[in-house]
């Protein structure tokens, strides 16, 4: 009897397929995945520690997303940015270079609306978001690992005073709520 394919294949289709090949195959299948998007040579880069800089692209791509370059009419994309987050995640799930990303994020976002001025509700819904879980994973992180992320964390808070939608409140009172001795 054959064995009938599905119209909608899964990954258990896909791992009984690639457990038959050889390992030559394999790493030319690895090579056609790397060149086959910059995202994917990303996320080699990082799982694998290459390079001076693996969180780098990420980094780049929330720069880019969350503070662009209003000049070539490029939009906000925050989805976008998350993603980049998520993608790190995955490829490395490294909590020091998660909450680096999440923290820059923020920083980002911050930073562009401190130069540009306001933009919308949304757009500090996630910024707020974002600073939020931020805040849980430095705490989740060994006490000597937190002062960097503690600094920029008020940082944040400090420069987005007078920005509004209750932007600055809601990050000043996340921020105070969960370093108490800060204030």
């Amino acid at each position: 009897m054959t064995k009938r394919k599905s119209s909608n294949p899964t990954w258990s289709d896909v791992k009984s397929a690639v457990s038959g090949i050889d390992q030559k195959q394999l790493l030319k299948l690895v090579e056609d995945l790397y060149r086959f998007s910059k995202e994917n040579q990303a996320f080699f880069h990082a799982r694998f520690g290459v390079g001076d800089d693996p969180i780098g692209p990420y980094k780049k791509t929330i720069d880019e997303c969350m503070h662009p370059d209003i000049y070539s009419n490029k939009p906000i994309q925050i989805a976008k940015a998350k993603k980049a987050i998520s993608s790190y995640s995955k490829a490395v799930g490294d909590p020091i270079g998660i909450t680096e990303l999440m923290v820059f994020f923020v920083e980002c976002g911050n930073n562009f609306t401190v130069n540009f001025g306001d933009i919308d509700e949304g757009f500090y819904d996630s910024l707020n978001g974002m600073y939020r879980r931020a805040i849980q994973k430095v705490l989740s992180l060994p006490e000597e690992q937190q002062g960097g992320f503690r600094v920029r964390l008020e940082e944040i808070m400090t420069s987005s005073s007078g920005i509004g939608w209750g932007y600055h409140d809601m990050i000043s009172d996340d921020y105070y709520s969960a370093f108490p001795e800060e204030e």
